[in-house]
């Protein structure tokens, strides 16, 4: 009971300090605002670009087809059917009055486009006006096959039904197109958060324990605590404090998305929650949570290595650098999460959690895998809980200098 007592006296003090911590408000609001420039950009966008007026295009159309229907003024255009004369419109670019004119004539059945500017268009704009010009032309050829307006709305609003069968039947139906664009976009998210959340918490753990270490507060603190239960309070400390941050920015989430914009992005969410299974959903948060707790127990380690604080950084090192190359190969499997690379880091468990939902969610593997990475996950953390507790009883009051190796070494050699 005695134990038990001082392990949530210490985690307490550690949970509380930390969350009043300016460090901790500042970081919470900069992810909340980088959320919110994210959600909102377009809105910001507006306020900077505001005041511009929209670009004035001008549409001379030498065919005998109707295409008002395609070229609609926007906020960010507004186009003029002008049957102005040419030199003259050239004369109102020329002057600013005008931003491009477009002249669209027939040659040899195909709708052929000029685009003529003074002062060249944005890129956004051109690209606006070649997509307008594309559907323009498949517009027009259809028209050209004297068909009736039915048939051809018909035609140019004609989707593929597709359909998977799978013809294994050891297994079950490979996921939809939806599904895996979801699963995609889950695990991306999920991997950045993760990215994140190691860069925050690992350096303060680590931290945390090199500054008690080094301002020799450690020394009377473990007159009274034994060093196991010094350990265990500082890592459950730094993982509700994750969890909080985790709450509060999930939670301002839900209001943007509940709120802003209508409801817009409770829609877009609503929709890729359905198109997610609740095993995935599960395999995620499991995921997530087992790599944060992964690293935590690592940074403790790494803080009962340090003298000083300024240290912390030369032994983060080498986890910093392992925490950038999964995120660097989870970002390479957004265009192909089928790769070799992915493959093999979705089972190495420093790198598994940002890897492996996305071979979950994108890719039609089946339960063995994810298990076994899980598996792996959950074996390396309790291994590396072993031996970093037994560890931490010899290390924490060991003083030494060098590299990460060195302090191993001096460690090992001192109570041994």
């Amino acid at each position: 009971m005695a134990t038990l007592s001082k392990f949530n006296l210490l985690m307490k003090q550690l949970y509380m300090s930390k969350i009043k911590s300016k460090s901790f408000v500042l970081m919470t609001l900069l992810y909340i605002a980088v959320m919110s420039v994210a959600i909102f950009w377009s809105d910001i966008k507006e306020i900077f670009t505001g005041d511009d007026e929209a670009q004035k295009i001008a549409i001379i159309n030498d065919t005998k087809a109707d295409l008002s229907e395609i070229f609609i003024s926007n906020g960010d255009m507004e186009f003029v059917q002008d049957e102005t004369d040419l030199s003259v419109l050239e004369q109102q670019a020329k002057d600013g009055d005008i931003a491009a004119i477009v002249e669209v004539s027939d040659q040899k059945g195909q709708l052929h486009a000029e685009i003529a500017t003074f002062t060249p268009l944005k890129l956004n704009d051109q690209s606006t006006i070649s997509s307008l010009l594309q559907y323009a032309g498949q517009h027009y050829a259809v028209q050209q096959l004297s068909l009736s307006p039915e048939q051809a709305a018909q035609i140019m609003a004609a989707e593929t039904i597709i359909t998977n069968k799978n013809l294994n039947e050891e297994t079950t139906g490979g996921k939809s197109e939806e599904e895996k664009q979801a699963g995609q976009f889950v695990s991306y998210a999920v991997g950045i958060l993760i990215y994140f959340f190691i860069s925050t918490f690992l350096s303060m753990i680590t931290t945390e324990i090199a500054s008690e270490k080094g301002s020799r507060a450690m020394e009377m603190l473990l007159v009274s605590v034994k060093p196991t239960t010094h350990f265990k309070a500082k890592i459950t400390g730094v993982l509700l404090l994750a969890i909080t941050q985790m709450a509060i920015i999930f939670g301002v989430f839900l209001l943007y998305a509940k709120f802003a914009k209508d409801g817009a992005i409770w829609d877009m969410a609503t929709s890729i929650i359905q198109d997610l299974s609740i095993g995935y959903l599960i395999y995620v948060v499991v995921f997530l949570l087992s790599t944060i707790v992964l690293f935590l127990i690592v940074g403790a380690l790494f803080g009962s290595l340090v003298s000083k604080v300024e240290e912390a950084g030369q032994v983060l090192m080498p986890a910093i650098m392992v925490t950038l190359i999964g995120f660097y190969v989870m970002l390479s499997g957004i265009g192909n999460p089928d790769t070799i690379l992915i493959k093999v880091f979705s089972y190495i468990p420093f790198t598994s959690g940002m890897v492996m939902p996305m071979r979950i969610g994108a890719t039609d593997i089946g339960v063995i895998e994810p298990m076994l990475s899980l598996g792996l996950l959950i074996g390396t953390i309790v291994v590396v809980y072993l031996f970093s507790l037994s560890f931490y009883k010899r290390s924490v009051l060991t003083y030494s200098s060098g590299g990460l190796i060195q302090k191993i070494k001096t460690v090992l050699k001192v109570t041994t």
